[in-house]
Protein backbone atom coordinates (compact mmCIF):
# COMPACT_ATOMS: atom_id res chain seq x y z
CA UNK A 1 0.00 0.00 0.00
CA UNK A 2 1.81 3.25 -1.40
CA UNK A 3 -0.45 4.99 1.18
CA UNK A 4 1.09 9.15 0.27
CA UNK A 5 -0.14 7.99 -3.89
CA UNK A 6 -3.74 6.79 -2.52
CA UNK A 7 -3.92 10.18 -0.88
CA UNK A 8 -2.52 11.91 -3.82
CA UNK A 9 -4.87 10.58 -5.67
CA UNK A 10 -7.78 11.55 -3.46
CA UNK A 11 -6.82 14.95 -3.07
CA UNK A 12 -6.45 15.38 -7.17
CA UNK A 13 -9.71 14.11 -7.66
CA UNK A 14 -11.35 16.40 -5.25
CA UNK A 15 -10.17 19.20 -6.58
CA UNK A 16 -11.28 17.98 -10.04
CA UNK A 17 -14.64 17.38 -9.21
CA UNK A 18 -14.38 21.14 -7.21
CA UNK A 19 -13.52 22.81 -10.32
CA UNK A 20 -16.84 22.45 -12.32
CA UNK A 21 -20.42 21.91 -11.36
CA UNK A 22 -22.04 18.37 -12.48
CA UNK A 23 -25.02 17.96 -14.10
CA UNK A 24 -28.23 18.26 -12.29
CA UNK A 25 -31.20 16.83 -14.28
CA UNK A 26 -35.10 16.60 -13.01
CA UNK A 27 -36.21 12.94 -12.79
CA UNK A 28 -39.69 11.19 -14.01
CA UNK A 29 -41.51 8.99 -12.26
CA UNK A 30 -40.33 5.91 -14.21
CA UNK A 31 -36.91 6.48 -12.56
CA UNK A 32 -35.07 3.33 -12.60
CA UNK A 33 -32.12 3.46 -10.36
CA UNK A 34 -29.97 0.61 -11.81
CA UNK A 35 -29.28 2.76 -15.02
CA UNK A 36 -28.09 5.82 -13.10
CA UNK A 37 -24.78 6.73 -14.42
CA UNK A 38 -21.56 5.51 -11.88
CA UNK A 39 -18.92 7.59 -14.19
CA UNK A 40 -20.79 10.29 -15.43
CA UNK A 41 -20.88 13.67 -13.24
CA UNK A 42 -25.22 13.62 -13.43
CA UNK A 43 -27.32 13.68 -10.74
CA UNK A 44 -30.98 13.24 -10.93
CA UNK A 45 -33.02 15.56 -8.56
CA UNK A 46 -36.31 13.98 -7.24
CA UNK A 47 -38.66 16.59 -6.42
CA UNK A 48 -40.81 14.40 -4.53
CA UNK A 49 -39.93 11.26 -2.30
CA UNK A 50 -41.50 9.80 0.17
CA UNK A 51 -39.73 7.28 2.39
CA UNK A 52 -40.05 4.81 5.27
CA UNK A 53 -37.33 3.46 7.59
CA UNK A 54 -37.69 0.50 9.78
CA UNK A 55 -35.18 0.03 12.34
CA UNK A 56 -35.13 -2.68 15.20
CA UNK A 57 -35.30 -2.04 18.30
CA UNK A 58 -33.12 -3.17 21.18
CA UNK A 59 -30.54 -5.12 17.77
CA UNK A 60 -27.42 -4.09 19.47
CA UNK A 61 -28.07 -6.39 22.45
CA UNK A 62 -29.23 -9.85 20.52
CA UNK A 63 -25.85 -12.04 21.11
CA UNK A 64 -23.43 -13.01 18.18
CA UNK A 65 -21.50 -15.29 20.38
CA UNK A 66 -23.50 -18.70 21.72
CA UNK A 67 -26.61 -16.93 21.18
CA UNK A 68 -25.84 -16.27 16.98
CA UNK A 69 -28.50 -19.04 15.99
CA UNK A 70 -31.51 -17.24 17.74
CA UNK A 71 -29.98 -14.00 16.93
CA UNK A 72 -29.50 -14.84 13.28
CA UNK A 73 -32.80 -15.92 12.55
CA UNK A 74 -34.22 -13.13 14.37
CA UNK A 75 -32.31 -11.18 11.60
CA UNK A 76 -33.90 -13.59 9.16
CA UNK A 77 -37.41 -12.91 10.26
CA UNK A 78 -37.66 -9.28 11.36
CA UNK A 79 -35.71 -7.30 8.45
CA UNK A 80 -37.01 -10.12 5.61
CA UNK A 81 -40.11 -9.62 6.48
CA UNK A 82 -39.86 -5.99 5.86
CA UNK A 83 -38.02 -6.35 2.99
CA UNK A 84 -41.44 -8.67 1.93
CA UNK A 85 -44.06 -6.06 2.97
CA UNK A 86 -42.11 -2.67 0.98
CA UNK A 87 -41.72 -4.77 -2.23
CA UNK A 88 -45.67 -5.97 -1.44
CA UNK A 89 -46.19 -2.27 -1.61
CA UNK A 90 -44.18 -1.29 -4.63
CA UNK A 91 -41.84 0.20 -3.12
CA UNK A 92 -39.48 1.97 -5.92
CA UNK A 93 -36.10 1.26 -3.89
CA UNK A 94 -35.10 -0.74 -0.87
CA UNK A 95 -32.16 -0.89 0.98
CA UNK A 96 -31.03 -3.27 4.23
CA UNK A 97 -29.38 -1.10 6.85
CA UNK A 98 -27.52 -3.99 9.32
CA UNK A 99 -31.23 -4.62 11.98
CA UNK A 100 -33.50 -2.80 9.25
CA UNK A 101 -34.36 -0.96 5.98
CA UNK A 102 -35.79 2.24 4.28
CA UNK A 103 -37.44 1.94 1.19
CA UNK A 104 -38.20 4.61 -1.42
CA UNK A 105 -41.49 5.60 -2.54
CA UNK A 106 -41.90 7.96 -5.57
CA UNK A 107 -44.40 8.87 -8.60
CA UNK A 108 -48.10 7.61 -8.82
CA UNK A 109 -50.08 7.56 -5.12
CA UNK A 110 -46.63 7.15 -3.18
CA UNK A 111 -47.64 8.97 -0.04
CA UNK A 112 -50.38 6.04 0.10
CA UNK A 113 -48.10 2.92 -0.72
CA UNK A 114 -45.45 3.96 1.95
CA UNK A 115 -48.31 4.68 4.36
CA UNK A 116 -49.96 1.40 3.79
CA UNK A 117 -46.35 -0.09 4.16
CA UNK A 118 -45.56 1.68 7.00
CA UNK A 119 -48.46 0.73 9.42
CA UNK A 120 -48.15 -3.51 8.35
CA UNK A 121 -44.71 -3.25 9.70
CA UNK A 122 -45.70 -1.66 12.77
CA UNK A 123 -48.81 -3.93 12.84
CA UNK A 124 -46.87 -7.39 12.29
CA UNK A 125 -43.95 -5.68 14.41
CA UNK A 126 -46.47 -6.79 17.80
CA UNK A 127 -46.25 -10.30 16.29
CA UNK A 128 -42.57 -10.59 15.38
CA UNK A 129 -41.82 -9.19 19.17
CA UNK A 130 -44.57 -12.17 20.76
CA UNK A 131 -43.18 -14.66 18.97
CA UNK A 132 -39.63 -13.83 19.75
CA UNK A 133 -41.01 -13.37 23.45
CA UNK A 134 -42.48 -16.47 23.30
CA UNK A 135 -39.57 -19.04 21.97
CA UNK A 136 -36.68 -16.82 23.80
CA UNK A 137 -38.02 -15.13 27.04
CA UNK A 138 -34.78 -14.05 27.89
CA UNK A 139 -33.96 -11.84 24.50
CA UNK A 140 -34.63 -8.25 25.09
CA UNK A 141 -37.45 -6.26 24.40
CA UNK A 142 -37.54 -5.64 20.95
CA UNK A 143 -39.79 -4.74 18.05
CA UNK A 144 -39.45 -2.40 14.85
CA UNK A 145 -39.45 1.67 14.94
CA UNK A 146 -40.93 3.32 11.65
CA UNK A 147 -40.53 6.66 10.65
CA UNK A 148 -41.54 8.35 7.32
CA UNK A 149 -40.21 11.48 5.75
CA UNK A 150 -40.78 12.95 2.27
CA UNK A 151 -39.36 15.70 0.24
CA UNK A 152 -36.62 16.14 -2.66
CA UNK A 153 -33.46 14.33 -2.90
CA UNK A 154 -30.69 14.20 -5.69
CA UNK A 155 -29.53 10.65 -6.19
CA UNK A 156 -26.84 8.89 -8.11
CA UNK A 157 -25.06 5.58 -8.11
CA UNK A 158 -21.48 5.94 -7.02
CA UNK A 159 -18.41 3.25 -6.24
CA UNK A 160 -15.98 1.71 -7.95
CA UNK A 161 -16.61 2.24 -11.47
CA UNK A 162 -15.80 -1.60 -12.72
CA UNK A 163 -17.15 -3.13 -10.07
CA UNK A 164 -20.78 -3.30 -9.66
CA UNK A 165 -20.49 -5.27 -5.83
CA UNK A 166 -19.12 -1.54 -4.57
CA UNK A 167 -21.52 0.59 -6.50
CA UNK A 168 -24.63 2.26 -4.43
CA UNK A 169 -27.06 4.93 -5.20
CA UNK A 170 -26.38 7.87 -2.68
CA UNK A 171 -29.55 10.12 -1.53
CA UNK A 172 -28.62 12.94 -1.01
CA UNK A 173 -31.21 14.92 0.48
CA UNK A 174 -33.47 15.62 4.35
CA UNK A 175 -36.31 13.00 3.62
CA UNK A 176 -33.60 9.56 4.14
CA UNK A 177 -32.14 11.49 7.00
CA UNK A 178 -34.90 12.26 8.40
CA UNK A 179 -36.99 9.83 8.42
CA UNK A 180 -34.41 7.85 10.00
CA UNK A 181 -34.23 9.92 12.92
CA UNK A 182 -38.26 9.79 13.36
CA UNK A 183 -37.59 6.35 13.82
CA UNK A 184 -35.05 6.71 16.32
CA UNK A 185 -37.31 8.81 18.18
CA UNK A 186 -40.23 5.97 18.45
CA UNK A 187 -40.33 2.93 20.55
CA UNK A 188 -40.92 -0.33 19.34
CA UNK A 189 -44.53 -0.56 17.23
CA UNK A 190 -44.73 3.07 16.85
CA UNK A 191 -44.91 4.87 13.78
CA UNK A 192 -43.97 8.72 13.35
CA UNK A 193 -44.14 10.84 10.05
CA UNK A 194 -42.60 14.62 9.67
CA UNK A 195 -44.58 17.52 9.38
CA UNK A 196 -44.86 16.94 5.59
CA UNK A 197 -45.90 13.72 5.82
CA UNK A 198 -48.78 14.42 7.96
CA UNK A 199 -49.53 17.74 5.75
CA UNK A 200 -50.32 15.10 2.96
CA UNK A 201 -52.74 12.09 4.81
CA UNK A 202 -54.52 14.33 6.98
CA UNK A 203 -57.54 14.53 4.81
CA UNK A 204 -57.64 10.53 4.61
CA UNK A 205 -60.01 9.71 6.42
CA UNK A 206 -59.24 5.73 6.40
CA UNK A 207 -55.39 6.97 7.55
CA UNK A 208 -55.79 9.66 10.11
CA UNK A 209 -59.55 8.16 11.92
CA UNK A 210 -59.86 4.94 13.64
CA UNK A 211 -63.09 2.15 12.61
CA UNK A 212 -66.16 1.54 13.77
CA UNK A 213 -65.01 -1.45 16.48
CA UNK A 214 -65.30 -0.67 19.80
CA UNK A 215 -65.59 3.14 20.59
CA UNK A 216 -64.66 4.29 17.13
CA UNK A 217 -64.87 6.27 14.83
CA UNK A 218 -62.65 8.63 16.58
CA UNK A 219 -59.83 10.79 15.68
CA UNK A 220 -57.57 9.61 18.60
CA UNK A 221 -55.11 7.23 16.65
CA UNK A 222 -52.59 9.99 16.09
CA UNK A 223 -50.70 11.71 18.75
CA UNK A 224 -48.83 15.10 18.30
CA UNK A 225 -44.93 14.08 18.84
CA UNK A 226 -41.57 16.53 18.66
CA UNK A 227 -39.28 14.89 16.36
CA UNK A 228 -36.43 16.05 18.76
CA UNK A 229 -33.19 14.59 16.57
CA UNK A 230 -34.44 17.32 13.99
CA UNK A 231 -33.13 21.42 14.31
CA UNK A 232 -35.93 23.45 16.27
CA UNK A 233 -36.48 25.66 13.80
CA UNK A 234 -37.31 23.39 11.04
CA UNK A 235 -41.44 23.15 10.65
CA UNK A 236 -40.71 18.98 9.38
CA UNK A 237 -39.67 19.16 13.97
CA UNK A 238 -43.56 18.78 14.19
CA UNK A 239 -44.45 15.04 13.31
CA UNK A 240 -47.34 13.13 14.69
CA UNK A 241 -47.23 9.39 16.07
CA UNK A 242 -49.29 7.10 15.34
CA UNK A 243 -50.61 4.91 18.18
CA UNK A 244 -52.92 2.36 16.51
CA UNK A 245 -52.59 -0.51 13.95
CA UNK A 246 -54.61 -1.96 11.11
CA UNK A 247 -57.66 -3.13 12.62
CA UNK A 248 -57.98 -7.16 12.31
CA UNK A 249 -61.60 -6.42 11.29
CA UNK A 250 -61.53 -3.54 9.08
CA UNK A 251 -58.04 -3.25 8.14
CA UNK A 252 -57.50 -5.17 4.96
CA UNK A 253 -60.59 -2.92 3.38
CA UNK A 254 -58.79 0.49 4.28
CA UNK A 255 -55.87 -0.60 3.00
CA UNK A 256 -57.39 -1.40 -0.10
CA UNK A 257 -59.37 1.84 0.00
CA UNK A 258 -56.62 4.11 0.77
CA UNK A 259 -54.05 2.36 -2.32
CA UNK A 260 -57.39 2.54 -4.77
CA UNK A 261 -56.82 6.41 -3.76
CA UNK A 262 -59.96 6.58 -1.30
CA UNK A 263 -60.38 9.34 0.85
CA UNK A 264 -63.49 9.92 2.27
CA UNK A 265 -65.78 7.84 4.50
CA UNK A 266 -69.75 8.79 4.79
CA UNK A 267 -69.19 7.98 9.03
CA UNK A 268 -66.73 10.60 9.57
CA UNK A 269 -67.75 13.93 8.12
CA UNK A 270 -68.06 15.97 11.48
CA UNK A 271 -64.74 14.41 12.67
CA UNK A 272 -63.05 14.65 9.76
CA UNK A 273 -63.06 19.01 10.79
CA UNK A 274 -62.70 19.16 14.46
CA UNK A 275 -59.67 16.89 13.94
CA UNK A 276 -58.40 19.55 11.30
CA UNK A 277 -59.48 22.29 13.09
CA UNK A 278 -57.82 21.11 16.70
CA UNK A 279 -54.39 20.95 14.57
CA UNK A 280 -54.48 24.62 13.00
CA UNK A 281 -55.64 26.17 16.83
CA UNK A 282 -52.20 24.73 18.09
CA UNK A 283 -50.08 28.22 17.30
CA UNK A 284 -46.39 25.93 17.04
CA UNK A 285 -47.94 23.63 14.63
CA UNK A 286 -49.91 26.32 12.56
CA UNK A 287 -46.64 28.04 12.26
CA UNK A 288 -44.95 24.71 11.15
CA UNK A 289 -47.59 24.00 8.53
CA UNK A 290 -47.28 27.43 6.90
CA UNK A 291 -44.10 27.06 6.36
CA UNK A 292 -43.82 24.19 4.98
CA UNK A 293 -46.80 25.44 2.36
CA UNK A 294 -44.66 28.62 1.69
CA UNK A 295 -41.33 25.91 0.82
CA UNK A 296 -43.69 23.95 -1.13
CA UNK A 297 -45.11 27.18 -2.88
CA UNK A 298 -41.42 28.44 -3.54
CA UNK A 299 -40.09 25.11 -5.21
CA UNK A 300 -43.52 24.93 -7.32
CA UNK A 301 -42.43 28.77 -8.16
CA UNK A 302 -45.35 30.18 -6.57
CA UNK A 303 -45.55 32.95 -4.31
CA UNK A 304 -45.89 32.81 -0.64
Amino acid sequence: MDLNDLLDDLSSTTKDEFSSMPEVADGTDDLDVSTLPITARKWTRMNDVVVVVADLKSSTQLGTGSKAASTASIYEAGTGGVVKIFDKFDANFIQIQGDGAFAIFWGERRYERAMCAGITVKTNSLDFATQIETKWPTKPETGFKVGIASGRVLVKRVGTPRNPAQQEPVWAGKPVNYATKAAQCADRHELIVAGSVWDRIEKNDYLTLSCTCGDGPGDGIWKDFEIDKLPVDDPERQGRRLVSSWCAVHGEEYCNAILDGKKNRHDVNALRESMIQAQWADSLRAVARRKRDELRNRRRGLSA
